[in-house]
């Protein structure tokens, strides 16, 4: 129970990897904060925070289902306030939450745009920041960001610019964060998949059942994750981690269990060479 009495607030934790996330670390007696907007499943994507509260408390951990739209910072106020009477305090948060579209600058409608800068970029900045004093209370504090290693590859800007931007901002506050915050021994880290991850969005926007078959299991990202966040913050912080490096990094060499097919080939998630 490596994390019992830790509190991980995890932004987009109601499906998906956020959700797997959440009960890898109650698992391991965390309290788990499921800050996302779905109290409803109806007519929507399968998922609530609710319904997760009630895995995470199943798997032995504590839930705080907090219903949160990270576009409005007095959401998130709200959110982390709530976590301190529930908690007493914070030592990880998990930006996880994240918008897609992956179109190009001509079919990019600015609703689009804006709505992935404004969930990506201002939500993942402003989750941080209110979280900030009270990880410093913490003795291994980890910020922990869903986003890619920095790819100045030029495919990555041509076919869906606002998206890439918008990502690698994520990353590049990733990676500000662990310089900016390491005289409080606070690691800033971001981790990305390897392959496709068999969630809403890769079904909806990179391939349907096809590419699912081609992915793996969220699982494996929150393998990653709970590793990351295991390690001393004051030595393991700045880096770009790769779901297979950490696994690797630490004795796990067959992935065969994480694949939906094992018998597909796997599909290498964007922005990887």
């Amino acid at each position: 129970m490596h994390f019992a009495g830790k509190t991980i607030f995890i932004t987009g934790a109601s499906r998906g990897i956020g959700r797997s996330i959440a009960l890898k670390l109650a698992k391991e007696g965390a309290n788990v904060v499921i800050a996302a907007k779905s109290v409803s499943d109806e007519g929507k994507l399968p998922g609530t925070i609710y319904s997760v509260a009630k895995e995470v408390e199943a798997m032995g951990g504590n839930a705080l289902p907090i219903q949160c739209d990270i576009r409005f910072e007095e959401q998130i106020i709200q959110a982390v306030d709530n976590t301190l009477i529930q908690f007493g305090g914070i030592d990880a948060v998990i930006n996880n939450a994240s918008a897609i579209g992956l179109t190009n600058t001509l079919l990019t409608e600015s609703k689009r745009f804006d709505l992935m800068h404004d969930i990506n970029v201002r939500g993942t900045f402003f989750v941080t920041k209110h979280c900030i004093p009270h990880l410093k209370q913490s003795p291994n504090a980890h910020i922990l960001t869903l986003s890619p290693p920095l790819n100045m590859a030029p495919v990555w800007f041509a076919h869906h610019l606002a998206y890439t931007l918008s990502k690698y901002n994520m990353t590049m506050m990733a990676k500000g964060w662990a310089e900016e915050l390491k005289n409080f021994h606070i690691a800033s880290n971001s981790l990305w998949p390897a392959t496709t991850i068999a969630t809403a969005a890769v079904q909806h926007l990179l391939g349907g059942d096809l590419m699912i078959q081609r992915s793996r299991k969220p699982d494996i990202v929150a393998d990653a994750a709970y590793y990351i966040l295991s390690q001393d913050a004051t030595i393991c912080t700045g880096n770009s981690f790769i779901d297979e490096e950490v696994l690797k990094a630490n004795g796990i060499n067959d992935f065969t269990s994480y694949a939906i097919s094992p018998d597909k080939p796997l599909q290498k998630d964007i922005f990887l060479d």
